[in-house]
């Protein structure tokens, strides 16, 4: 039986582990998807080794830059972004190959291009974590120019008291990349001029629990368009299981 996973901590509900086990019950497919709740990144050398059928990896907080050092190649994507969530595992006699891809970037772009038009230049991150680089990286992928912000004053960086009505109608598309409204924490949304906002805005949510969030809410109120993260969730999976069996676009 062949074997995939995902590891990081803490790891709680897992969509990817749901899906995968559902696809190969389905498609009748030998293998199963586990859990890795590891503590430290350093374990992955005893799943490794323990794990001898494992064929892929997927990796979440706060592994996807960590890992990194642990591979033995790693996509051009991946390197540019600085994080990898998708790993192919191959074995070469008693020797096992790490190579490293990132399906956040591809989920993203695929998930958001339909929505962009010819009105959307430039785009406001929020947040600065390992998934903000995918972001930033498809953003531009997709001709737009992007700014970051954060909580903290940083060189390059906005802080949240300094996007005014005129900073959200020169960066129209708005990516929220922090847990700010995740369940259980609905009532939450990035502090933003959502009443400065109008239908020439892109509200787009990297969350899926609620289905809506109150950031969602607060666009969609002045006739923004909104969307959350479950379709590139969904795209983020397919692209996995195509790193997986080596049938990436070259």
């Amino acid at each position: 039986m062949d074997r995939y996973g995902l590891i990081g901590f803490p790891l709680g509900h897992s969509f990817s582990k749901n899906y995968f086990n559902e696809k190969f019950a389905n498609e009748h497919i030998d293998a199963e998807y586990i859990n890795y709740e590891i503590p430290d990144i350093r374990i992955l050398k005893e799943i490794l080794a323990s794990t001898p059928d494992l064929k892929g990896l997927n990796v979440t907080i706060p592994y996807k830059e960590k890992v990194i050092k642990y591979l033995d190649a790693i996509s051009p994507e991946a390197k540019t972004i600085g994080a990898v969530n998708v790993i192919r595992v191959r074995h070469n006699g008693k020797k096992t190959l790490l190579k490293g891809f990132n399906s956040d970037v591809i989920g993203f772009t695929r998930s958001i291009a339909p929505l962009i038009e010819s009105f959307h230049k430039k785009a406001l991150i929020l947040g600065t974590g390992g998934a903000s680089k995918a972001i930033n990286y498809g953003l531009k992928s997709l001709g737009l120019e992007t700014l970051f912000v954060s909580r903290n004053k940083r060189k390059g960086l906005i802080t949240y008291d300094e996007i005014t009505a005129d900073t959200v109608h020169e960066y129209n598309v708005i990516v929220n990349c922090t847990p700010v409204g995740m369940y259980p924490h609905a009532d939450e949304c990035p502090r933003l001029p959502y009443e400065a906002m109008d239908n020439h805005n892109l509200l787009y949510d990297l969350l899926y629990n609620p289905d809506e969030t109150l950031f969602m809410k607060k666009g969609a109120a002045v006739g923004a368009v909104t969307k959350n993260g479950l379709e590139m969730l969904l795209l983020q999976a397919f692209a996995s299981w195509e790193f997986w069996n080596g049938q990436e676009q070259k």
